[in-house]
């Protein structure tokens, strides 16, 4: 919401009388004076006008989950667990996930209350690095090497997906690195040459990296390094 239509509405003034006092310095957002009011300000931004609180800053929650097999990501599910039956009841409340993982697979998974914040993590145009460990059915080839580098071909949507990584870690284990996270991406670039994921951990999203001491359940707030590294 732009700041001359939170002063205006919460202080009980007309809007040109709420530009008045923006452009006169009488405003301060997250205690810094703002004179621009056609700043947009969301709801985690705290709101001052000649020392009156106008807008108390909801908290922001940002929160790294070591997720284990079997729990859906999701919020609500008639038939499965969710992760966010891990959390406590408190921190619940509103909270979304930030790149999905699917039942069976596990490892790091980001949840918050900051759609803005989610989005710049998880938008494809960005180019976020997503790293897995992954174990395939079959050996992997020096073909899958290729066809990763030069972007998997995806019919339905109609798109290549950006050059991906593989380090192999054994014969039928390796470490990829996407940089989109699109539905199953790893899973159906795996099939499009021909092998099957039959286990999926997710390492780290960008420069969050999943924490060694979480075990699988646990979780952490982020750190404010980590929150700004989105």
């Amino acid at each position: 919401m732009k700041l001359s239509r939170i002063v205006s509405n919460r202080n009980g003034t007309s809007r040109q009388r709420a530009n008045a006092l923006i452009a006169a310095g009488r405003v301060m957002v997250d205690g810094r004076v703002c004179r621009e009011p056609q700043q947009e300000v969301d709801r985690f931004s705290g709101v001052v006008v000649d020392g009156i609180t106008v807008q108390t800053p909801y908290p922001a929650r940002y929160l790294m989950l070591n997720k284990p097999a079997g729990y859906l990501s999701a919020t609500l599910d008639k038939t499965h667990p969710t992760v966010l039956e891990l959390f406590d009841p408190e921190l619940q409340d509103g909270l979304h996930i930030g790149g999905r993982l699917d039942r069976a697979s596990t490892g790091l998974l980001i949840l918050t209350n900051d759609g803005n914040w989610s989005r710049r993590l998880t938008e494809p145009r960005i180019k976020t690095p997503k790293v897995y460990q992954v174990t395939t059915e079959s050996a992997i080839t020096a073909e899958a090497h290729q066809r990763f580098e030069q972007g998997i071909w995806f019919e339905y949507e109609q798109l290549r997906t950006s050059p991906a990584h593989i380090e192999e870690l054994g014969e039928r284990r390796a470490r990829v690195t996407i940089y989109e996270g699109r539905y199953h991406q790893v899973k159906r670039m795996f099939h499009a040459v021909g092998n099957r994921i039959t286990s999926l951990h997710r390492e780290s999203m960008g420069n969050i990296h999943l924490d060694p001491v979480l075990q699988p359940g646990q979780y952490r707030p982020l750190t404010r390094a980590e929150i700004a590294s989105v």
